[in-house]
């Protein structure tokens, strides 16, 4: 076989390489005077991965019988979460909190403002969707709850408008 001829298999073979990989094949073969050149696609001749399965969390083990408690080993009350101020507007869902339409504007508004009924508040980012709070009726924003970019929940008060 001439140096000619080799150079030429090899760029072939190239060629036929790249046919491979983007036609997405296992294998080629070709065959033109009396050359014949295949191609294939190393394959693993593993077998498929199992199917994962998940296993039940074991059950928590029986407790032993609790002594009946002292008045000394009463736990102290918890403190439960402070009430919602009065004339305060809630989350309607679950987000994100924004101030303002975006981080280089001003906020939609700020303590002091008067503000309508209808006027865009503050945003809730959920599921990449920017809800709008809107006032429930015309007043005077007395307090803003929440702080830029903090994450609410639904019914979480978040400003206050009398």
């Amino acid at each position: 076989m001439s140096t000619s001829k080799t150079t030429l298999d090899a760029k072939l073979v190239r060629e036929l390489a790249s046919i491979l990989s983007e036609a997405d094949l296992g294998e080629v073969e070709v065959e033109h005077d009396g050359l014949r050149i295949r191609v294939s696609k190393a394959t693993s001749m593993a077998p498929p991965p199992a199917p994962v399965t998940y296993a039940a969390a074991p059950a928590p083990a029986p407790a032993a019988p609790a002594a009946a408690p002292t008045p000394a080993a009463a736990p102290a009350p918890t403190a439960e979460a402070p009430a919602a101020p009065q004339n305060a507007i809630t989350s309607p869902m679950v987000g994100t909190v924004y101030l303002a339409p975006d981080p280089d504007s001003k906020a939609f508004v700020s303590v002091g403002d008067k503000v309508k009924a209808g006027d865009t508040l503050m945003l809730i980012e959920a599921m990449k969707t920017f809800n709008p709070v809107e006032a429930t009726a015309d007043g005077t924003v007395k307090q803003i709850i929440v702080a830029d970019g903090q994450p609410v929940e639904f019914g979480e008060p978040l400003i206050v408008v009398e």
